[in-house]
């Protein structure tokens, strides 16, 4: 009796191959599950697909010993069915014709990988149009999709079994380490009697540290017997160590918890394996809780907490009924700092779920938020959640926010950020400062509960409440900077609503199929829109403050005359050209609405009276991707038009744009809008198209961030607001100096990239001021 591969219906892979002679194993590789390689075979209890003896009873598909399934997902492997019991001759001595063995190509796997990225279940529409581009069968497709959801399924089970079984192990150690000690203390056979009516020190021990269990398992199941609905033992509830000052909680109750939506302390102290003091994980999760039931209450009552701006719509704190309602909270506000606070809703395109991931992943998180975040790090993972989801995740993290101008200090806070499933499609995501636990309690800014509600709504969205509440020290903060922070448009509740809703609009906008593109395949279009995404970031970390480098001015007085520089060496690293790359930036006030500078800088009739690399002629428009409802934003592909004299090429592009062309995004949102352009060599432009990886295409962005003054009653969205009485423009630009590997910056090279920035700065001042 022969052994034959048996496939199980459902999402185990599709992928087959003969046990017989030569090697038809299955294993993973980077483009998915491939034959032909060291498999998994040996893994008896965890490979959905095994060997078992070949059984007329059995229900599976099989393919007989002699049919080798090639690696394009077993499409050709079913038309005559051959590989079927009983299609197979009687003639043992008769064979059926060995099917050619084939791989995909590196190409197909890399470009079905990239599109894995993006939609792990394509739909018929999605299969067809990939066969088409791929050269493959839809079918084959796919397998192919069935399989690398089946490899990433098994990978994260063995992840988790993993950490399940080293958990196992700790708590049996534990365990054993109890029973010696009890053991040990209760074995008087031998040693010294103590006097009558005394207490052996060995007794002593036992009795403190049965208490101390006790006291626990009374807590324990107290909570399990309210969120679980198992009785309660008659033993009395214990209160856990007392709260230092600074971290108050109010009138929060940790036997009572925040309300049965909520989570339960003894919950979380029971799953923080981090932190190496026990009562401090108390005080974490107690803080957690306390701040979830604060932020609960924040984004579910208005009046009286709230008051609403009739001029600008948002909702500002009121703050004697906020600390009426939370007397002590996370204690009092510094000496010297400010107080924001703001409430914002709104309805994005993205389902509850994958915005619950986006909060919990801090590199998801920063990306979105990259025109807010600078950088952010989970120092410490203090619970992964629950029940394989994000339920009762606890991690402490540090981040840096900012605003893109060089006169703005960073906001760098440390804070607990904790997340919750209060019901049925309805979850809750909260910060909260830890800076007088644990790390540096000398940090400008803290954060007192924010966080969002998150509500799902039919049709794959979802409505976001938004709570901010911080207290910073903006004494630092240049004065022409000041009415926008206290506006609340930089750091407040709708700032991070509207780049929230503007970043989901991108992500939809990235998996529509059906959009005229001007020619450029579905593959090349999100290439160029990831490209575009490393741009926009790579900007950003190159125009504002951060406490990782600092700015030197090179000409000082007012604001509207301060450049600032720094340097940066780029060495091995694909993203960037090798070399001495100088950034430099400046900030100015403008007597003319966001909008209309906004409109002049992306009107391409007007681009050559700004920038240097039009060198007096016009741009053309090769191709736009849309990526939202407002036609403000977008991806375009542009180039440098003849300006006569000679004949143009075949691209219609001059022979002094040295082969390149112009990568740039326009994006605006009720707070704030900008633009961001880079040059790419047309041979790289020619790979992305082409559906490539842009992680190494390099990259010196340069651009402007446009945002209100802040003056007067702000308007609900600056971008249609044309009454509005000044803006403020930041300029910055990444320039190559060197690129010598041992390159040294010159007094030349900064007096060109000074002069660079000032004459563009003035030829948008005369600009502007000519036409207001």
């Amino acid at each position: 009796m022969s052994n034959e591969i048996v496939i199980y219906q459902g999402e185990t892979p599709a992928v087959t191959g003969s046990n017989d002679g030569a090697t038809s194993g299955i294993g993973a590789s980077a483009g998915g599950l491939t034959l032909g390689q060291p498999s998994m075979m040996d893994e008896h209890l965890t490979n959905p697909l095994q060997i078992v003896p070949s059984t007329a009873e059995s229900n599976a598909w099989k393919i007989g010993e002699d049919d080798l399934f090639d690696s394009k997902s077993g499409s050709e492997n079913h038309d005559d069915g051959s590989g079927d019991d009983d299609h197979r001759p009687d003639d043992a001595n008769q064979r059926p014709r060995k099917r050619q063995f084939h791989r995909h190509t590196r190409q197909q796997i890399q470009q079905m990988e990239e599109f894995f990225k993006d939609c792990q279940r394509p739909d018929d529409r999605q299969r067809k149009e990939l066969s088409l581009l791929l050269g493959l069968e839809p079918l084959q497709i796919k397998f192919w999709f069935q399989n690398k959801r089946t490899q990433i399924k098994m990978q994260q089970e063995r992840r988790e079994n993993q950490g399940l079984r080293a958990e196992n192990e700790k708590l049996r150690a534990e365990n054993m380490t109890y029973r010696e000690v009890i053991a040990n203390a209760s074995c008087t056979c031998g040693g010294p009697k103590s006097a009558p009516g005394e207490m052996s020190h060995g007794e002593h021990n036992l009795r403190v540290e049965n208490a101390r269990l006790k006291e626990e398992i009374d807590r324990i199941t107290t909570i399990a017997a309210k969120y679980l609905g198992k009785p309660s033992l008659s033993y009395p509830v214990v209160s856990p160590p007392p709260i230092p000052l600074s971290l108050g909680l109010g009138n929060f109750n940790p036997q009572l918890g925040a309300g049965p939506e909520l989570y339960g302390v003894g919950d979380l102290v029971g799953s923080i394996a981090g932190l190496g003091d026990k009562a401090e994980k108390q005080t974490v999760a107690e803080l957690a809780v306390a701040a979830m039931e604060e932020l609960t209450r924040l984004a579910k009552t208005t009046n009286p907490l709230w008051i609403a701006n009739m001029d600008t719509g948002c909702y500002m704190l009121n703050k004697e009924e906020y600390f009426a309602a939370f007397p002590r909270g996370i204690g009092p506000r510094p000496l010297g700092f400010r107080t924001e606070a703001s409430r914002e809703t709104a309805v994005v395109r993205m389902n509850h779920l994958s915005l619950v991931e986006l909060f919990m992943d801090v590199n998801q998180w920063s990306t979105v938020f990259s025109w807010i975040v600078s950088r952010a790090t989970v120092l410490e993972v203090l619970s992964t959640g629950v029940a394989g989801n994000y339920d009762g995740a606890l991690q402490v993290m540090t981040a840096e926010l900012h605003v893109l101008s060089p006169l703005v200090p960073t906001r760098e806070t440390n804070f607990a950020r904790f997340c919750k499933k209060l019901g049925d499609g309805s979850w809750a995501v909260v910060d909260v400062s830890l800076d007088g636990l644990r790390l540096n309690p000398s940090l400008g800014c803290r954060r007192r509960p924010s966080g969002c509600l998150i509500d799902e709504i039919p049709g794959g969205r979802s409505m976001v409440t938004w709570v901010e509440h911080v207290e910073v020290d903006d004494r630092d903060v240049h004065n022409a900077y000041e009415h926008l922070l206290n506006s609340g448009l930089a750091f407040g509740a709708r700032r991070w609503v509207s780049t929230l809703d503007r970043q989901c609009e991108r992500f939809a906008s990235a998996m529509v199929t059906d959009i005229p593109h001007c020619g450029i395949t579905n593959f090349g279009r999100r290439s160029l829109m990831k490209l575009a995404e490393r741009m926009v970031i790579s900007f950003c970390g190159g125009a504002s403050s951060s406490t990782s480098h600092s700015w030197t001015t090179l000409s000082e007085g007012e604001a509207d005359d301060e450049i600032r520089v720094i340097t940066r060496k780029s060495v091995d690293d694909p993203s960037r050209p090798s070399g001495i790359v100088l950034c430099a930036a400046t900030s100015f006030w403008l007597p003319v609405s966001p909008k209309t500078v906004f409109d002049f800088l992306r009107d391409h009739n007007s681009r050559n009276q700004w920038d240097i690399l039009a060198n007096g002629g016009l741009i053309e428009e090769i191709t736009r991707i849309p990526n939202g409802r407002d036609p403000c934003n977008c991806v375009s592909l542009l180039k440098v038009a003849a300006t006569g004299g000679g004949e143009d090429g075949e691209n219609g592009t001059v022979d002094n744009n040295n082969g390149m062309v112009i990568v740039q995004e326009t994006s605006a949102d009720p707070t704030g809008c900008f633009l961001v352009y880079a040059p790419v060599d047309n041979a790289a432009m020619d790979m992305v198209l082409g559906g490539g990886d842009p992680s190494y295409v390099a990259l010196l962005p340069s651009g402007f961030a446009i945002l209100a003054d802040g003056f007067g009653s702000s308007p609900a969205n600056i971008i249609t607001a044309e009454e509005s009485v000044g803006c403020l423009l930041t300029v910055a630009f990444q320039i190559l100096v060197d690129s010598a590997s041992n390159a040294k910056l010159s007094l030349e090279s900064v007096a060109t990239v000074n002069n660079l920035i000032a004459s563009t700065a003035e030829r948008i001042k005369d600009s502007m001021v000519g036409e207001n």
